[in-house]
């Protein structure tokens, strides 16, 4: 079995990206590693270049900085790196640059990509999600946050990167078919010093709107303000062994009182059903669990 890891990334310096650690992260079950590295403003090339790994293999893109609506330059910068995997791979594992997963994981994501490498009926492997927000101490649990999502996928370049890049589909716009497995991913875009975290809100946004949605939605402000968000809860576990240096360095204070929570009692009630019963009232599944 061949696993093929894949990623894209821009201006990682710039807007502290932990893409170093994202890749390292999955590197030990993979057998190469696709970087697309976009036209950057920093030195992200060097830092790609920087990992001591032969599995590492860097392609250079240009990025269409016209494209401003659905973040749909994701998806094609992404479809850039799967189209770049070697055509003898089973598995490509499609990690983001502020994503992480947990050296715990790893058995048994391998486990579940021996065990359906050669299933017809099964396009990709679905992960479940922890979202961080402010600090490396608070995780979302409010219903903001999705809570799967296609990570592993078969090489079948019928798949593409769908919309904005969140997940994946058919080129036929048909959901794909996945087993779900017990593994997590960590995201931690919501994690950044104030500064940078509002360094890159302005400029994320601009792949999604035009100049003037931009001026009038987001703040021109020297720090993002972590403090409106409606539920968090305390992180009480372990953070990857390749973050923990990150974590280990922050040098920015965030908490959150829970007596502050800003949910309204429908949302009460939804998630009260949500813990109880496992389902997520109008969830949105872009994927069919088979």
């Amino acid at each position: 079995m061949k696993v093929t890891g894949f990623t894209i990334i821009r201006n990682a310096i710039n807007y502290d990206y932990p893409v170093v650690e994202a890749i390292l992260s999955i590197l030990p079950i993979c057998d190469e590693f696709i970087v697309a590295v976009g036209n950057s403003e920093d030195e992200t090339l060097q830092l790609i270049k920087s990992i001591n790994s032969p599995k590492i293999k860097i392609i250079e893109t240009v990025w269409d900085d016209s494209l401003r609506e659905g973040g749909q330059v994701l998806a094609i910068e992404t479809n850039k790196a799967f189209d770049a995997t070697s055509k003898d791979t089973d598995w490509c594992f499609y990690i983001q640059s502020d994503e992480c997963v947990h050296e715990k994981h790893l058995a048994s994501i391998k486990k579940a990509m021996l065990e359906y490498k050669d299933d017809k009926k099964v396009d990709g492997l679905l992960l479940n999600y922890v979202h961080f927000y402010g600090s490396y101490n608070y995780v979302g649990n409010s219903r903001r946050w999705y809570r799967k999502e296609i990570r592993i996928i078969k090489n079948d370049k019928t798949i593409r990167s769908y919309k904005d890049a969140q997940g994946f589909r058919k080129i036929d716009n048909s959901k794909l078919n996945v087993k779900e497995i017990a593994a997590e991913i960590y995201h931690y875009g919501w994690v950044k010093p104030p500064k940078a975290q509002q360094a890159k809100q302005e400029n994320f946004h601009k792949m999604w709107h035009d100049d003037e949605w931009v001026k009038k939605n987001i703040a021109k402000v020297d720090e993002f303000d972590y403090s409106q968000i409606d539920s968090l809860e305390e992180f009480k576990g372990s953070h990857p062994k390749v973050f923990q240096s990150l974590v280990a360095k922050a040098c920015w204070k965030f908490n959150f009182d829970p007596s502050q929570i800003k949910l309204t009692t429908k949302d009460k009630i939804l998630l009260l059903i949500e813990k109880t019963t496992g389902w997520k009232v109008g969830e949105y599944k872009n994927y069919k669990i088979v």
